[in-house]
């Protein structure tokens, strides 16, 4: 058996191994010492630095190339959303000019603050036409050439926001004072007309060939005072409806009178036709006998005035005998009116 060896033993043995060691031998560099030492070419260090240059500068233009290429991408997204912008702008201006292009045409007088019509010139004046501005991104262009083109299109764009705003704003005054002056002329008109039926309802009371249109005139009033808010249209009914029942009762009293006329001008034909019937007739104041049928019947007249009616005829009296008549005898038989002493009586 082997004898058990102490950590002391070992570390003995290894010192002792290493004394034995020997290192080998130096490499020498071939040619000896001189050539070690010999100098390098003068061209090894232009051409390396020269190729070290040639990376660098491939290098470098290939990131500018990557960077200008980013750079035009990022000018052409640029532009392009510029010229949509724009081309909105253009768009809205447009519905915006054609919404209050009546507004431009209201004059002063039709409006109930004068100012806001000649702001509305003014800004007609300023925004002048708009034209619609032609904006081209192309990715043949330059990056400074788009870049050129967006500010275009943003300025263009810009100028069509002021110009759809200060239109708008000029455009809703003009209208809105509009507004206002005929809310203000409809309720001043409803005013008068219910003035004037008020009076003609009075007026026509016992003067209308029919009642009921002064009973349709008196609701037409009712209704128009209970007419309230801010739509002028509502007092324009209102007045309208009044103007109507006016009308007829207007032509309710027209009619009445035309009958009033006519049933006075027939009562005076009747009252002159009779006054033309003939009187009978006293010529003189005297007496005049007449004779009828062998009848005889006196006739008065005395001179004017209206004459009594005739008395009833006499009976004929009989013809006397021994034939021919004498007037003298015909009177005594009648029995003519006897003369008082004193009054004239005489005999036709």
């Amino acid at each position: 058996m082997d004898e058990e060896r102490t950590p002391d033993d070992q570390e003995t043995k290894t010192l002792s191994d290493m004394d034995d060691f020997t290192a080998p031998p130096a490499i020498k560099p071939a040619g000896g010492p001189d050539e070690a030492r010999k100098p390098r070419p003068k061209w090894l260090v232009p051409v390396v630095s020269a190729g070290v240059v040639v990376v660098l500068v491939a290098a470098g233009f290939g990131g500018w190339k990557v960077y200008e290429s980013r750079r035009h991408g990022s000018a052409m997204a640029d532009c392009t959303q510029s010229v949509k912008a724009m081309q909105s702008s253009t768009r809205s201006a447009q519905a915006t000019l054609a919404r209050y292009r009546g507004a431009a045409g209201i004059q002063a007088d039709q409006v109930q603050d004068a100012k806001t019509v000649d702001a509305m010139h003014r800004t007609i004046k300023t925004a002048g036409g708009i034209r619609p501005q032609v904006v081209v991104c192309d990715a043949s262009m330059s990056t400074s050439d788009l870049h050129a083109a967006t500010d275009k299109a943003r300025r263009t764009s810009e100028h069509l926001k002021d110009i759809d705003r200060d239109y708008a704003k000029a455009g809703k005054a003009v209208i809105m004072s509009r507004d206002a002056k005929i809310l203000e002329d409809a309720k001043s008109a409803l005013a008068g007309k219910k003035d004037e039926a008020a009076r003609l309802l009075g007026d026509s009371d016992g003067k209308v060939a029919d009642n009921a249109t002064r009973d349709a005139l008196q609701k037409a009033i009712d209704q128009a005072g209970g007419v309230k808010g801010g739509k002028a249209k509502d007092y324009q009914d209102a007045a309208t409806a009044l103007q109507a029942a006016v009308d007829q009762v207007n032509a309710s009293m027209q009619a009445k009178a035309q009958a009033d006329q006519q049933a006075a001008e027939q009562a005076a034909q009747q009252q002159a036709a009779a006054q033309q019937q003939p009187a009978p007739s006293y010529g003189g104041g005297g007496y005049t006998p007449s004779y009828s049928g062998g009848g005889y019947t006196p006739s008065y007249n005395r001179g004017g005035g209206s004459a009594p009616a005739p008395a009833p005829a006499a009976p004929a009296p009989a013809t006397p005998q021994g034939g021919g008549s004498n007037w003298r005898d015909i009177i005594n038989h009648v029995g003519p009116p006897v003369c008082q002493k004193g009054q004239a009586c005489g005999i036709g």
